[in-house]
């Protein structure tokens, strides 16, 4: 299924005024949510959540990026490898959807695996990164790490996709060729690489470092895995995308995400967001944190066309 992102199913979250921060401080993160969800809804979330799986078309129009340059990416965000709603055979359903697109590009944002306490299949490292090794494009397939990565392994994350050839951009950049028209990829370190207390972390990242490494005129885009770094990105970058809210994972009907994993609330939770001139693209990624359920905010790979 593929839906365009001017559908009310995937237009960004409502400002809510709830944060990560007051969240996390009152007790109350998904499971909680989760636990306020009907016996029957929730069973209708994790239906959702195991087989729903919709391709989301945007077409944003940044200032930095010629309409002459046609680039089709791919992006497949927080796959959280591990049943029961991302198995390894879903993982193969994901992974055969996303090469189908037949992208130029495609991007994987990290949050790999999954570490909810719900796992019902284990999927190993070297499994998840078989599948996502068979993935191709013309120019390229490229990835970042998330948080779940560095809290819970990141050793075995590195290893696995190197084991599979597939870059990771950590505060880094290429220059890429597509025909002639360049584009520098850029990725960023995590932002909550460490973690030292509640609410308290310790990022990787290095956004000046990062874009010191573009070294020509070219546009760029840039790849990190949380949204909150938006604020500090300059005009420079011609998009920005980014995963790892899920877009709030459970929303309830006619109300904002309840839970979103950012100290901006739902500012960012999802959706294209253009803010100063500045575009971003917040994927509701594929799997799971905290529960396994997804209410309103279905499983998705994206699919991000630049230019004409």
């Amino acid at each position: 299924m593929s839906i365009d992102a001017s559908s009310p199913l995937v237009q960004p979250a409502r400002p809510s005024g709830l944060t990560r921060r007051r969240l996390l401080t009152s007790g109350l993160g998904l499971a909680g949510v989760a636990g306020l969800v009907m016996p029957s809804m929730a069973a209708y979330a994790a239906v959702e959540a195991a087989k729903d799986l919709v391709v989301t078309n945007y077409r944003p129009v940044p200032l930095g990026w010629p309409d002459a340059h046609r680039l089709t990416i791919t992006v497949v965000a927080d796959l959280h490898a591990g049943g029961p709603n991302m198995g390894l055979a879903r993982v193969r359903q994901v992974v055969d959807a996303a090469q189908a697109l037949d992208s130029d590009l495609i991007v994987i944002m990290g949050d790999y695996f999954a570490t909810h306490r719900f796992i019902t299949e284990h999927v190993p490292h070297a499994a998840w990164a078989a599948e996502l090794g068979r993935l191709k494009a013309r120019l390229g397939v490229y990835s970042i790490l998330g948080n779940h990565d560095w809290w819970y392994d990141v050793a075995g994350v590195r290893n696995a996709l190197a084991g599979v050839h597939i870059p990771i951009l950590e505060n880094d950049a290429v220059l890429l060729d597509d025909r002639g028209r360049r584009f520098w990829l850029a990725g960023l370190g995590d932002q909550l690489a460490h973690r030292l207390g509640p609410s308290r972390f310790e990022g990787v990242d290095d956004l000046p470092g990062t874009l010191a490494r573009i070294t020509t005129d070219d546009p760029v885009i840039l790849l990190a895995h949380e949204p909150d770094i938006f604020t500090q990105v300059p005009p420079r970058v011609a998009l920005t995308l980014a995963g790892h809210t899920h877009g709030g994972q459970i929303v309830l009907p006619f109300l904002p995400p309840l839970w979103t994993p950012s100290e901006y609330g739902a500012r960012f939770a999802y959706g294209h967001i253009v803010e100063q001139g500045r575009h971003m693209i917040v994927s509701g990624g594929l799997g799971c944190s905290k529960v396994p359920l997804r209410l309103g905010v279905p499983p998705e790979i994206l699919r991000v066309t630049l230019g004409a």
